[in-house]
């Protein structure tokens, strides 16, 4: 009992160590002029750690959380649902494009958005209000760690950043998983658009055995034809919803061409965990293999 008791103790005063020295770290690598580039090539330069950041993405919330900077923020989507934490922030709003008067109301030092059109026209109008704006993509599993990174300089979370960075870059190298079942992601069924190899979702599927019927699209995000994907004939059909109810279209005469439409094999994946590329894409890829595994 003395030894398991001196044993605990001794893993206290371990894990408040690296507590210290990872605070010790932060500290370091967040002096004053703290600055980074952001995908619209400006560059974000602050004298001190942003106290007070206003979230436009969920995405972008999770990693402020992931980093253990959530509590900085003062505004967020109402689409930023998850950690269950991020409810107690006011919500300025849909977030694309977003509501500058409302965000402006939140007094940030740092309004966090991704980069799209409507998004840099509202950068450049908070800019001129005196607020500083970050522009960031995150389109692929390859842009959470560059992400992750900036967003910790600009909080001064540069070690726990760095930390959660490397997991997602060490993810994004993995090679695909053997599998042999195909699938396609229909985001939009009139006209019908499906996701590419430069979407998240392409890389979600591979990592868990699953091929992308239209890995061969390099953008995101295409428009095809019902003829298109009936050939290519994918094993299953993936939708983003957080019910079991098959979508509208499986109901359309012209959907039935697809084989998958017509047998009712579709993958339902929670919104909130493959919606949005983020912090939890080791569970997402798990979660997808598990559906695919009970599929039948």
């Amino acid at each position: 009992m003395r030894r398991w008791a001196h044993r605990t103790h001794l893993a206290g005063l371990l894990l408040l160590a690296a507590v210290a020295a990872c605070r010790r770290a932060e500290r370091a690598a967040a002096p004053h002029g703290l600055a980074v580039t952001d995908d619209a090539g400006r560059r974000i330069a602050l004298t001190a750690p942003a106290q007070r950041v206003v979230s436009l993405l969920p995405s972008f919330t999770e990693l402020l959380f992931a980093i253990g900077a959530g509590d900085r923020l003062v505004g967020r989507t109402a689409w930023c649902d998850y950690p269950p934490e991020a409810l107690r922030v006011p919500s300025v709003g849909d977030g694309m494009p977003p509501n500058v008067e409302a965000v402006a109301a939140r007094h940030p030092d740092l309004v966090v958005l991704y980069r799209s059109g409507p998004n840099i026209t509202a950068a450049e109008q908070l800019e001129r209000l005196g607020i500083k704006t970050v522009l960031l993509d995150l389109n692929r599993l390859e842009d959470l760690g560059p992400a992750a990174r900036r967003l910790g300089v600009l909080t001064g979370r540069v070690a726990s950043a760095d930390s959660l960075a490397g997991a997602m870059d060490s993810l994004a190298s993995q090679p695909a998983a053997p599998g042999s079942q195909s699938l396609v992601f229909i985001v939009w069924d009139n006209p019908a658009i499906v996701i590419g190899a430069g979407s998240y979702l392409d890389r979600l599927a591979a990592l868990s055995g699953a091929r992308n019927v239209f890995h061969d699209i390099g953008s995101p995000s295409a428009q095809v034809s019902i003829e298109t994907i009936a050939a290519r004939d994918p094993d299953f059909v993936a939708v983003l919803s957080d019910s079991a109810v098959p979508p509208r279209y499986a109901g359309r005469p012209e959907w039935r061409a697809v084989r998958a439409v017509r047998a009712r094999r579709f993958l339902f994946l929670p919104g909130q965990l493959f919606g949005r590329p983020g912090p939890r894409v080791a569970e997402a890829v798990r979660e997808l293999r598990r559906r695919l595994d009970r599929a039948p």
